[in-house]
């Protein structure tokens, strides 16, 4: 039967997808790469790669000289390299399971709900391992609620971020956002000052040698804004948006045009790629920078963040 006005989420399930759609909206998420593989807002493509969770942020020059990278390295390869364990489908309260060939069968072309859940289960390549859920929930408007939490395991080392990555098919005009001044971390925002602030330089700090840079803390929303498609040839007349709001708390995030390891690799500013893409970095932690004494001594032990404990947190995307 057709879609009713208290069902409007068409639930698609493919061999191995699971399409949600909507009015204005279409989502795909996908068993074999485990995660959200497509996010169409009025025909607009948002995705170039799943989200996946986020352990790493570039090196900065106090993480150097405080050994930070010797301590904690592994999670640098959790961030480039992580295993989905697990899948589960959820449709108006009611578990699918991982409805993948051939079970995917049993449904038929029109199927509705009012609320389609999608949880991700994670494992890193840390030793010993760590346990993230991802669990995506959207609503009949096309919100995406998306609550993630990662398992603190004792052993593992400090952790430089925790958060989730979204990688965008090209590079962003600009990003409006409501929260604090400039570039701020956890012990670097007493300065800063509240408001809405539109960014249209996305390039890195020029420093040196390349590392973190653009870190927003406490934001209430971010807006990316592209006008640029798949099609890289073709320009949009109209610009296309993409918002991201808070849940429960402010949340911090970065939106630049390479990923941590991209920035890791360089030790110049001429040895970064070509600008192809825009990488927006939402966190529910972020380790403190330092800079205590000549950019050498390690962050105050209330900035640290701890691999050892639970942490969670949620955002909304916004259609």
């Amino acid at each position: 039967m057709a879609c009713t006005t208290k069902q409007p989420l068409k639930v698609v399930y493919g061999d191995f997808t699971l399409g949600v759609h909507g009015k204005g909206f279409d989502y795909i998420f996908s068993y074999a790469q485990g995660g959200l593989e497509s996010l169409v807002k009025d025909g607009f493509e948002w995705l170039y790669r799943c989200p996946k969770p986020v352990f790493w942020r570039a090196l900065t020059d106090n993480d150097r000289g405080s050994g930070f990278h010797v301590k904690s390295g592994s999670w640098l390869a959790a961030d480039m390299f992580i295993l989905c364990k697990d899948i589960e489908v959820i449709t108006d309260g009611v578990s699918q399971g991982k409805p993948c060939a051939p079970q995917n069968n049993q449904y038929g072309s029109e199927v509705c709900a009012e609320e389609v859940k999608v949880i991700f289960t994670y494992e890193t390549v840390t030793n010993p391992a760590a346990l993230v859920d991802v669990v995506y929930m959207v609503g009949a408007s096309g919100s995406i609620s998306v609550r993630v939490r990662y398992h603190g395991v004792k052993g593992l080392p400090e952790l430089p971020v925790f958060g989730m990555r979204f990688i965008m098919p090209t590079p962003a005009e600009k990003y409006v956002y409501e929260g604090l001044s400039g570039e701020t971390y956890p012990d670097r925002k007493a300065g800063a000052e509240k408001g809405v602030f539109e960014i249209t330089d996305l390039s890195l700090t020029p420093y040196l040698v390349p590392q973190d840079c653009g870190m927003r803390m406490d934001t209430e929303w971010v807006e990316v804004v592209r006008h640029k498609g798949l099609d890289r040839s073709r320009k949009d007349v109209s610009a296309h948006k993409l918002r991201f709001e808070k849940e429960d708390t402010g949340f911090a995030f970065s939106c630049l045009p390479y990923t941590a390891s991209e920035i890791e690799n360089a030790t110049h500013q001429e040895e970064l790629p070509p600008v192809r893409r825009t990488v927006l970095c939402v966190y529910g932690a972020v380790r403190g920078v330092g800079g205590i004494d000549s950019w050498g001594s390690d962050v105050e032990a209330s900035y640290h963040v701890s691999a050892e404990k639970d942490i969670s947190f949620g955002f909304k995307i916004c259609p």
